[in-house]
């Protein structure tokens, strides 16, 4: 099997992630067409695509933020978001299910985190179910808190990498 290849996303992309985005999230978790469109539109350089076989199966946006508030649902659609900001929050992190258990997740991390370094950012802001704080662990991440956000109905977790050397601003 090729290895994966990994790209930022093109306006091209919305409507496969769209698609992909609505089959790996239940009900209301999932971002709408509109919001991914204008993720794509606004910050390319924080969606990164994995494809596989010419297939794109997976994807993780992202805004920065001065300030990370990650309850804020008005910045899910990038409202007060600043590509020039230290802080990163993580979106979407999905992968196809048909191609999930491949260790997909991972790459797509992986190079994302390492993209986002050698942007100079500070820190990663994610949040995610509980049954996946203990591999955001194993990828370096720290656990926060559990989140006063109830989006989609569901409960959240807030986690953090911090960049090693760049103690984050206060």
């Amino acid at each position: 099997m090729p290895a994966p290849t990994l790209r930022n996303a093109l306006p091209a992309d919305a409507a496969r992630c769209f698609e992909i985005e609505t089959t790996a999230y239940e009900g209301d978790e999932a971002a709408t067409l509109e919001k991914i469109a204008t993720r794509i539109a606004q910050y390319p350089q924080g969606f990164l695509i994995l494809e596989a076989d010419g297939e794109v199966v997976g994807f993780i946006n992202s805004g920065c933020a001065h300030e990370v508030v990650m309850s804020d649902e008005a910045f899910k659609e990038l409202v007060g978001h600043a590509p020039e900001a230290p802080n990163v929050v993580i979106m979407s992190v999905v992968v196809d299910p048909a191609h999930q258990g491949q260790g997909y997740a991972k790459v797509l991390m992986t190079e994302f985190v390492q993209r986002m370094r050698a942007l100079g950012k500070q820190t990663i802001h994610l949040m995610c179910k509980e049954q996946h704080v203990p591999l955001y662990t194993r990828m370096g991440y720290t656990y926060v808190r559990p989140s006063p956000s109830d989006h989609g109905g569901m409960a959240w977790h807030e986690m953090v990498m911090v960049f090693e050397g760049r103690p984050p601003r206060q």
